[in-house]
């Protein structure tokens, strides 16, 4: 899960990007990267970090030109540690290529080879990223039969990776001297949508991952692009369209609605903060059918995407909605942190407890959803402290039983809590006097009812299904091994970033 966004304009783009990835900034804290193109010279600023400590301004005066793209990183494939493997990434044949991206290609390793044994093209980091561009840059090689590429051949290439690309994928990319081009896989599963705007050079044409970062640098919203579609926009500003793909369908990932995207977007023609009050509404349903509502005092969101739906349910069970948890907003999202430790760490350090709304109560507290279960945990124990009576605890999702392969942070069975246990065991785990969890059918039907076009949910971290239909025993296998090998050089950089820190602070 990252934000990526681009822009073709006649005025400079570097601020309008920079805006943007601010506006995405909660979907990647680890990584950001911007490019912009004057003529066919391409500009590059990354490296890890947030928006606002990558980007000075020394380096936003570096990065002239009217057309450009940007990209706000959490990684899932690759390093967590490695400033090689930001984006954006370039290659410089054909044409000249940068490209950003959204997702997980679950073909990674298979491509890698096929890249170096049959297309005799070099992969430099463990990146899919960097696998992505390449396959796309080897299209665009056969595809383009000489410097005067036409949208029809670049259509022609979009395709091409299609036939060879499995996985979940949405792309910006550059081509030095010819536009922009954007593209979804053909599942639809990550969200990207394209929008205009008019500035008094002329005509602005933006593509981004939400909706929110469209519509708040003042653009409007155009659509989305529809899975396994390609969008070339030429540096004109003429805009061209093809679908690419043989048989796509709409299945958005469920879990963007539930915590990934930010309330105020929109994604496939369905309100974000909709689908969170739809969701409040049908766990108040669960909660009224667990236990009586007359034990509890009052509901407490756990900041910040659950808020929608502990306001929901508490005007459907009649109990009164507090805020009870006050967040350190300079404090990244722990959910999207590299390593278990950094998580844990962090959870105090980004709530902090109001004791007047705990004190002698019997509280409810509602969170989006329960991953790993430490962070509950930890969250519980803060509201006994404060001096609740009883915590109780609902989450807005079903239970996180399987891992994700496209794109989001749960790779591995083991690193969930809802894998192989009851629910009586997480409620063992987190310590918590009663536990509720969302439906999933529930889920799936009342976020569906805001858009009955969609052809379904990629929801494989709460049914086990996996939509590409490539994923194997073998895949997960491979997955935990190289997650168990990451966590080992992740931890060892972390020790050695606050031994290194620590020297400091003491000389």
């Amino acid at each position: 899960m990252c934000g990526i966004v681009g822009v073709i304009s006649r005025a400079p783009v570097n601020q309008l990007i920079y805006d943007s990835l601010l506006l995405l900034q909660h979907r990647g804290q680890d990584a950001a990267g911007i490019v912009t193109m004057q003529g066919t010279k391409c500009y590059m600023q990354k490296a890890r970090g947030m928006v606002r400590d990558v980007f000075r301004t020394r380096n936003m005066r570096g990065l002239p030109g009217s057309v450009g793209l940007g990209q706000v990183r959490y990684p899932t494939a690759g390093s967590a540690y490695s400033e090689e493997e930001a984006q954006p990434f370039y290659v410089n044949a054909p044409y000249g290529i940068v490209l950003v991206h959204n997702g997980n290609l679950t073909n990674a390793p298979a491509l890698r080879r096929e890249l170096f044994e049959i297309d005799r093209r070099h992969v430099n980091t463990d990146s899919d990223t960097e696998v992505l561009l390449n396959v796309l840059a080897h299209e665009l090689e056969r595809a383009g039969r000489d410097l005067a590429l036409t949208h029809e051949q670049i259509f022609e290439a979009v395709a091409g990776v299609h036939r060879r690309v499995k996985g979940s994928y949405a792309v910006v990319a550059l081509i030095a001297g010819h536009g922009l081009l954007a593209f979804r896989d053909p599942f639809g599963i990550r969200p990207l949508i394209f929008g205009e705007g008019l500035t008094p050079e002329g005509r602005e044409v933006m593509v981004a991952s939400e909706s929110v970062a469209i519509e708040g640098t003042g653009h409007k919203p155009v659509r989305d692009l529809a899975p396994g579609e390609a969008v070339f926009i030429d540096l004109a500003g003429e805009v061209h369209a093809r679908q690419c793909a043989q048989h796509p369908t709409l299945n958005p990932c469920i879990f963007e609605y539930v915590y990934l995207a930010r309330p105020d977007s929109v994604l496939d023609g369905i309100s974000v903060y909709h689908a969170r009050l739809n969701l409040g509404e049908t766990l108040a349903q669960r909660v009224i059918s667990t236990m009586p509502p007359a034990g509890i005092d009052v509901v407490i969101p756990i900041p910040e995407s659950s808020r929608p739906s502990a306001m929901q349910l508490a005007h459907k069970i009649g109990k009164p909605y507090r805020e009870g948890f006050v967040k350190n907003r300079y404090v990244g999202r722990t959910f999207i942190m590299p390593g278990q430790t950094v998580r844990r760490r962090s959870v105090r350090q980004k709530l902090n407890a109001i004791g007047m709304e705990f004190k002698g109560r019997n509280v409810l507290l509602v969170d989006d959803s329960i991953v790993r279960g430490n962070t509950s945990r930890e969250i519980v124990q803060m509201a006994r402290e404060a001096g609740a009576r009883k915590v109780f605890m609902a989450s807005a999702a079903p239970p996180v039983r399987y891992p994700n392969v496209y794109g989001i942070d749960m790779p591995t069975k083991d690193e969930l809590i809802a894998h192989g246990r009851s629910v009586e065991q997480i409620r063992e785990f987190i310590n918590a006097d009663a536990l509720i969890y969302q439906d999933v059918d529930a889920m799936k039907r009342v976020i569906w009812a805001l858009n009955p076009k969609l052809s379904g949910f990629e929801a494989s971290c709460f049914d086990g299904r996996y939509i590409t239909g490539d994923v194997t025993d073998a895949d997960f296998a491979a997955i935990e091994a190289q997650r168990r090998l990451q966590f080992e050089e992740d931890d060892a950089d972390e020790r050695s970033g606050l031994s290194l820190r620590s020297v400091a602070e003491s000389s």
